[in-house]
């Protein structure tokens, strides 16, 4: 209960009207950045484990690691990487963490650690010149899925019961077929998200239609559902996804060329994600990350290369309170929310 009286003591700053000139200077929440040290790295890839450590992966082959807050940052990348971009790391603590490098045939590849990167192990290489994986996900530290951009009309699942050590694909008898020209965004590691021990969704692009694809069954069987945002396009669609619990769950993205404006870049869903609607004020701009604010059930954050935006109501109205250039964004129970992104750039949100 104190936890979730803080988080909501802290939107309510972040929404409250500026201070007059006569009353105390209050400090309203920030992102405050932390020098990673590394400026020609690209971080897409991001997992929050809690206020004080957090990993990162990015352009470059390049995996960070923190475990005092962001004040120091360790390379802990895999060796002979330097070619691979790594677009999602999915991290159970501070030890232990999965990561993905994406692209055409074999630059499609997932590594794990056992022991805070010292160490890794390459568990799979993609061998199929037509898939070309984007994201994953766990359901917990043994359950997890990755996927792929379709092949031979369908998006493709693949599957670890034993926390990445291992990958299996599975069979797509249950997969929808894909739209022509539909895909995944490798955006923020967030086009593939789960919640709870078996439910997950996938967001896609780039078609007639910006989709939302739900398996209640850990990825053997999905359901289709169209949404508001932007289509029509190979740069627009729904580029991430967060749910809070099984039914409740919010999807930003638009349009990522620069200069292009992203109308209903953001929608929301309260039935799982059979159906979504368009956010009654949404960002202004195209958005790549999103996340549920710890222990609310009405407040998030969604970041893109123009700025940061909250909603304090669910996700239908949403406010910028920040203009730095973010990526992705995750969020831990103990209020710790971080974002990265471009020229090395990370940050934690300070009360």
């Amino acid at each position: 209960m104190a936890a979730g009286a803080a988080a909501l003591a802290a939107l309510a700053a972040l929404t409250a009207v500026p201070a007059q000139a006569h009353e105390p200077e209050r400090r309203m929440p920030h992102w405050e950045l932390k020098d990673t040290g590394t400026p020609d790295v690209r971080f897409r890839g991001l997992a929050a484990v809690s206020r004080n450590t957090a990993w990162l992966a990015g352009t470059g082959g390049t995996v960070l690691r923190t475990t005092d807050g962001g004040t120091r940052w360790r390379n802990v990348s895999p060796p002979g990487v330097a070619e691979l971009q790594f677009r999602d790391v999915e991290a159970f603590d501070a030890r232990r963490a999965v990561v993905l490098a994406i692209g055409e045939g074999e630059a499609s590849r997932v590594y794990r650690t056992d022991d805070g990167g010292a160490t890794w192990t390459e568990s799979f290489r993609n061998t199929d010149p037509k898939a070309f994986y984007d994201c994953l996900a766990f359901f917990d530290h043994r359950h997890g899925l990755a996927m792929s951009d379709p092949v031979d009309g369908k998006f493709r699942i693949l599957s670890t019961r034993d926390g990445g050590r291992s990958w299996q694909v599975l069979p797509n008898e249950g997969m929808p077929a894909a739209q022509e020209g539909e895909a995944g965004f490798a955006a923020s590691g967030q086009c593939l998200v789960a919640s709870g021990p078996k439910d997950v969704w996938l967001a896609t692009g780039g078609a007639a239609h910006a989709r939302v694809l739900h398996s209640a069954d850990r990825g053997h069987t999905w359901t289709a559902t169209t949404t508001p945002l932007p289509a029509g396009d190979p740069a627009g669609g729904v580029f991430a996804l967060a749910f809070r619990d099984r039914t409740h769950g919010l999807a930003v993205g638009g349009d990522f060329t620069p200069g292009r404006p992203s109308p209903n870049a953001a929608a929301r869903t309260g039935d799982g994600g059979r159906t979504w609607r368009s956010a009654a004020t949404p960002p202004p701009a195209y958005r790549s990350g999103v996340a549920w604010l710890p222990h609310s059930r009405t407040a998030a954050l969604a970041v893109g290369p123009t700025g940061t935006d909250l909603t304090t109501d669910g996700g239908r109205t949403w406010r910028t309170v920040d203009t730095g250039s973010y990526d992705t964004v995750d969020c831990t129970p103990d209020q710790g929310c971080w974002a990265a992104g471009e020229k090395g750039r990370v940050a934690r949100l300070e009360h």
